[in-house]
Parts: C-alpha cells; sequence; structure tokens
C-alpha cells in the first residue's frame, strides 16, 4: 500500500494537528474528527484503513466506539490513552482495538506502528482477494481447518468467530505449531513490529483466543504457554 486513509479520533487540537502533519508528510491521507459521535460516523461513511481513536473523548468515548466498529468492520485501531494502569490499558483491547499506545509517546515510534499495521492490513486484503486456494492457503492441524484465503477457521466443523488479528496469531501458531515463540517474535511475525512493543498486547490476544478455542481457557491444551518463553499451538 502507498500511503493510505487515516482517521484520528482526538479532542485535543495540538497533538490532532501534530498527528495530521506527521501522517500527512508521510503520504496518507488524513481525516480527523474531534469527539466520539462524529469519529463513529466520519469512519461510517469514508471507510478509513486505519483508526488512530483517543479514549477520552466528548459525547462517546473511544471505548464506545471502538466496540461499534469492531462490530460493523474489521478496520484496524489503534488507541491513544493518556492512563496509565494496566487495566485502563487492557481494556481498549478486549473492546475489538488492534494495539494501544500511551501518552505521551515517541512520533517515531507510533508511525512505525502505522506503517506496520497498515502493512498487515493491506496483506490481509490480497490474501483474501488472491484467486487460487492452493493447498498451503487452506490446512488442518488436528481438529482445526484453517482457511488463510477467507479467514474463516474452524473447529471439529463448527465455524470459530475471529476477529483479524485473532485470526492472523492463530494462523501464525498454528502453521508453527509445536514451535515455541517469545512474545516479541509474535509482535515481529504477526504484527509486524520491527521494533519493541508492548508485549501485554500479545498476551491479551492470546487471552481472547484461548475463550473461543479452548474446552478450558484456564486450563489450555492448544494454546499452551512455555514459561519463562512464550507461547506455542499444540494440535
Amino acid at each position: 500500500m502507498v500511503g493510505g486513509k487515516v482517521l484520528i479520533v482526538e479532542d485535543d487540537r495540538t497533538l490532532l494537528e501534530v498527528l495530521r502533519y506527521n501522517l500527512s508528510k508521510e503520504g496518507y491521507e488524513v481525516l480527523t474528527a474531534a469527539d466520539g459521535a462524529a469519529g463513529l460516523e466520519t469512519a461510517r461513511s469514508t471507510k478509513p484503513d486505519l483508526v488512530i481513536l483517543d479514549v477520552m473523548l466528548p459525547k462517546m468515548d473511544g471505548y464506545e466506539v471502538c466496540r461499534i466498529l469492531r462490530r460493523e468492520t474489521t478496520v484496524p485501531i489503534m488507541m491513544l490513552t493518556a492512563k496509565t494502569e494496566e487495566t485502563d490499558r487492557v481494556v481498549g483491547l478486549e473492546v475489538g482495538a488492534d494495539d494501544y499506545v500511551t501518552k505521551p509517546f515517541s512520533m517515531r515510534e507510533l508511525m512505525a506502528r502505522v506503517r506496520a499495521m497498515l502493512r498487515r492490513a493491506e496483506m490481509m486484503k490480497r490474501e483474501a482477494v488472491s484467486a487460487g486456494d492452493g493447498p498451503t492457503r487452506c490446512f488442518r492441524v488436528g481438529e482445526f481447518e484453517i482457511d488463510a484465503a477467507r479467514h474463516k477457521v474452524s473447529e471439529g466443523g463448527a465455524v470459530v468467530d475471529l476477529s483479524r488479528m485473532e485470526f492472523a496469531l492463530l494462523e501464525f501458531l498454528a502453521r508453527n505449531h509445536g514451535q515455541v515463540f517469545s512474545r516479541d517474535q509474535l509482535l515481529e511475525k504477526v504484527w509486524g513490529y520491527d521494533f519493541a512493543g508492548d508485549t501485554r498486547t500479545v498476551d491479551v490476544h492470546v487471552s481472547w483466543l484461548r475463550r473461543k478455542i479452548e474446552a478450558d481457557p484456564a486450563h489450555p491444551k492448544h494454546l499452551v504457554t512455555v514459561r519463562g518463553v512464550g507461547y506455542k499451538f499444540e494440535a
């Protein structure tokens, strides 16, 4: 993807203009909204490639905007938050954000995350529309059948409803079943980050996946934690 359309939903005018300037300089088409309700309507009408969404917004907070957008679309969502409590950051991921950035943040890191998220989204779009489902695009691991072209997973014949990043994480681990990956490796391989990110993002997505594919999420047999190392997938 060359450029892309990015929607910024932020009520801090100074930060909004800084983000707009830096994104425009990188070649992105930038749309803006100053409150949650306007941001939701702009996202619905313009269909951006990425949404950068503040948490504390007038009219409708970022969590609610994210929750609604995730029901309606698979657009990548990056949340901005001034809150430092771990539970506040996790909430953003639990309502459907792909990642979050805590203020104050490095503009260089934020731009790197934007590029990575757009690369991942574009790659998944190409996979979805590419012709010719070969054997490497649809594969089976144990009771799981994974169709990479259609972003579809079934377990024992039953379809499992996964978000965009949940699917990407499961597909990667299933293709490399039995192999252990650290959280940093998963951020690089699945999220596309070529820098040190917040590994809590990985932990939360693993937790969601366990709720959807494990008979007993508290005692998983598929998405296994290797203490002190990371995660692996077992069929």
